[in-house]
């Protein structure tokens, strides 16, 4: 997976910085308590996950503060990139070493795979709470105890009256495996955590996600890397596997608004494809399983709206997915084939069109430009459960940039990170981005990413305007999800967009 661990422990030996690489369950002894084999699973198929850095930095005078900083960057190859998100230009200078794509063969020359991501800096309260999270982790990973830290608790809390203050709350998946400090005592524990056999497992950043979505009044807008869920009610295969809510209570929100005749818009940008090679096994269940996430959300909004007999609306005034790309100009003295026989081979075709998806990587999500969850978890089962992938997150509002605090649409800095977001994807600020609820903003975003699709597809070079495309699919008005006419596959390198179901074991892709 190019994380380098093995790399960075050789790199640091017999310096002063101590580095210990940590298994998804810390100790042995856990394993072996495994009458069936459950933790044996966990330990050998997930990982941690989260992405944290913290650093002691000035504070007033001459004292020092801790400050942290999560989100979905790694610290690994690929991962550095700008809002042109180049594919072909500067791979000798800029990318030199840092060309990544695991969709091609290792060596291909461009294109490169452009990253789109979410991080976030934290300073005050919440970033001891991040330091606590450390803690926890280095005490179950590492048999070196001391572990300490003075600083002064009035560093801790911004004033209340600053109207750019803020609220903050951290949030984990992640369970008694991987961090000493849980409670000992079932009955304290079971107050905010989840208890099971030999397990103490918390959750809270799936609680979290379904707390935001049913407060959510206007709008929702998501990035993420995935997006598998509410596997109970899929069309075509009911499976308990992947039995997070989201998805689930997105299209119930979306349901009830319609019910109560009010505008409300979902917004998800999700990855063209999984990273990697998309017409392979675990790329193509991945992509089955988000086919049936989609289908059910459609059914239950086309379901209200006949139930409502609104029949000149549609599930997509409502619901849409998207992604994002990107088409380079490229001199064709500058343009290198690896191989000029192979002219069908997808990185021949990338090569030759000049295009490729913007992986995003992201995990965030924005409620009614008021409230913002921003960390390492993605929309699957494996970074929800507490008790598979290890993952953090914040959530966080302006208690002064709220709706019943302006008595309208707030315009603090969560309004501004999510119009940041809107002007890169999709190049340019329009006025209909102020009301994101609105039909007239839903449409017209949806034209750009339309528009951008027909642009992306064509063979002529045609740049796009941002990034913004149309997930490519069709969705009928009875909420039915195909293909697109046409776009089965994905252009240049294959696989089905609504991807297959295979003999993977579902625990792998869920």
């Amino acid at each position: 997976m190019q994380t380098h661990d093995e790399e960075t422990r050789k790199f640091f030996k017999h310096s002063s910085v101590i580095c210990v690489l940590s298994p998804r369950y810390a100790s042995n002894k856990a394993l072996s308590n495994s009458i069936t084999g459950a933790l044996t699973v966990v330990g050998t198929l997930f990982t941690h996950h989260q992405k944290c850095v913290l650093v002691d930095t000035q504070a007033s005078g001459n004292k020092r503060k801790i400050t942290a900083f999560i989100g979905g960057l790694d610290l690994c190859d690929g991962r550095y990139d700008t809002p042109e998100h180049r594919l072909f230009r500067d791979l000798d200078t800029v990318f030199l070493n840092d060309v990544h794509n695991p969709t091609f063969a290792a060596g291909t020359k461009g294109p490169r795979q452009p990253w789109h991501d979410l991080h976030c800096k934290i300073e005050g309260p919440a970033a001891y709470d991040i330091l606590k999270n450390f803690e926890q982790r280095w005490r179950k990973a590492t048999k070196w105890r001391e572990f300490s830290l003075h600083d002064d608790p009035s560093l801790w809390v911004s004033r209340e009256e600053d109207s750019e203050h803020w609220h903050v709350q951290v949030f984990r998946s992640i369970d008694s495996g991987s961090v000493k400090g849980f409670p000992s005592i079932v009955q304290e524990a079971m107050k905010n955590l989840v208890c099971q056999k030999n397990l103490v497992i918390d959750k809270s950043i799936h609680t979290a996600y379904v707390k935001a979505i049913r407060s959510a009044q206007h709008f929702i807008y998501i990035e993420n890397q995935y997006f598998v869920g509410s596997s109970f009610a899929w069309p075509s295969y009911k499976n308990p596997g992947a039995d997070n809510l989201i998805p689930m209570e997105l299209a119930l929100k979306v349901a009830s608004k319609i019910r109560a005749n009010e505008r409300f818009a979902v917004y998800v940008v999700i990855p063209m494809w999984p990273e990697g090679d998309p017409s392979s096994n675990a790329v193509q269940e991945i992509l089955f399983w988000q086919g049936q996430t989609i289908q059910m959300m459609y059914d239950i909004v086309a379901q209200e709206l006949k139930s409502m007999n609104l029949e000149n609306a549609h599930p997509q005034d409502y619901l849409n997915f998207y992604c994002l790309g990107n088409r380079e100009e490229t001199p064709a003295d500058k343009l290198q084939q690896d191989d000029q026989f192979l002219e069908k081979a997808p990185a021949t075709l990338s090569q030759k069109f000049r295009r490729f998806m913007i992986y995003v990587h992201a995990k965030g999500m924005i409620i009614d430009d008021e409230y913002v969850i921003v960390g390492s978890a993605n929309i699957n089962q494996r970074s929800l459960a507490g008790s598979r992938d290890t993952e953090i997150a914040m959530g966080a509002y302006q208690p002064h940039h709220t709706w019943t605090k302006n008595k309208r649409h707030p315009h603090g800095q969560v309004y501004g990170y999510r119009m940041s977001l809107w002007a890169e994807h999709m190049g340019l600020l329009d006025d209909r981005f102020e009301e994101p609820n609105s039909l007239e903003c839903v449409k017209f975003v949806n034209k750009t990413a339309e528009d951008n699709w027909s642009r992306y597809t064509a063979e002529e070079m045609t740049a796009l305007t941002g990034h913004l495309i149309r997930y490519p699919i069709q969705v009928e008005a009875d909420g039915k999800v195909g293909p697109l006419p046409d776009h089965e596959c994905f252009p240049d390198v294959g696989g089905k967009i609504l991807g297959a179901p295979t003999a993977l074991p579902d625990t792998l892709t869920m």
